[in-house]
């Protein structure tokens, strides 16, 4: 092979490997909404109600189960890489409770290092008859007929 071919053939092959590299760029999402540090700043617990929460900070993210005491603001950053799964890299949740006369009672932040991890979806479904192994299943319903299922 002479010193031209190997040259073009070293200068595609770098230029295919640029394009395959430059398509596995980290795709980084934020979703969610979290307030300002200032306006969480002056929500002051046991004088603050629900209408001046919700004046300052908005709408939350998410309720509590259990009526309406407990109100999440939550952001979270998604990074996607190539074919990987995509992680979760930060996480910001404020959560502000009531008492039982709608007044602010506590306000909590906490960050993705708080949490634990839940697996959400197992793929299996859960079912709440017992397990029954090969050779049960096959033998069950010997003698377990009548006549009418011939009929």
């Amino acid at each position: 092979m002479s010193g031209n071919k190997i040259h073009k053939a070293l200068l595609v092959t770098m230029l295919g490997g640029a394009i395959l590299t430059s398509g596995c760029s980290p795709i980084i999402n934020t979703h969610g909404y979290l307030p300002v540090s200032a306006d969480v700043a002056d929500i002051a617990a046991g004088t603050g109600t629900k209408d001046s929460v919700l004046q300052l900070l908005g709408e939350p993210t998410t309720k509590g189960v259990e009526g309406d005491s407990a109100w999440y603001y939550v952001s979270y950053t998604v990074r996607k890489f190539a074919f990987f799964a995509p992680k979760v890299t930060d996480r910001q949740i404020l959560a502000v409770t009531f008492n039982g006369a709608g007044r602010v009672a506590q306000v909590d932040t906490y960050g993705l290092e708080d949490g634990i991890l839940i697996n959400l979806n197992t793929r299996e479904t859960v079912t709440g008859g017992r397990k029954l192994s090969f050779f049960q299943q096959m033998l069950g319903n010997v003698g377990n007929f009548s006549a009418e299922s011939f009929i």
